[in-house]
């Protein structure tokens, strides 16, 4: 059966993507040779196909220079990380945040400045309320 086609990051596009956040504007090398200090070794093709697939998803431009292709990033890092995170609230929990928060205090280990940190975050929320 086909992958159903996202409009969201998938694992591979999410770590391309973060490479070109880190960058800024960028051509293809320079992200390989990013992705190869990571031990990702990838063709020249494989990373243009990938770039592509972020281009028709919007999260990207690219502009000629000389024979290759430089691209920016049209969406910041935050912006798809909620667009990540509502997909999974969705997809996952039905929509209930009391699920997804309580189902990662669950299974991660979550240290004493983090639970701090979250707890001010929902004071702050509740303040805007």
């Amino acid at each position: 059966m086909a992958r159903r086609k996202t409009r969201t990051l998938t694992e591979v596009e999410l770590e391309f993507m973060q490479v070109v956040w880190q960058l800024g504007e960028c051509g293809t090398e320079d992200v390989r040779g990013v992705l190869r200090a990571q031990s990702r070794y990838l063709s020249d093709g494989s990373v243009r196909k990938v770039l592509s697939i972020l281009m028709e998803k919007g999260y990207l431009t690219r502009r000629q220079e000389g024979r290759g292709f430089l691209y920016k990033p049209t969406v910041g890092q935050r912006k798809a990380n909620r667009s990540l995170v509502s997909d999974l609230l969705k997809r996952a929990f039905g929509g209930s945040a009391a699920l997804m928060v309580a189902s990662l205090l669950d299974a991660s280990t979550v240290n004493e400045d983090e639970l701090d940190e979250i707890k001010r975050l929902i004071a702050e929320r509740e303040d805007q309320e």
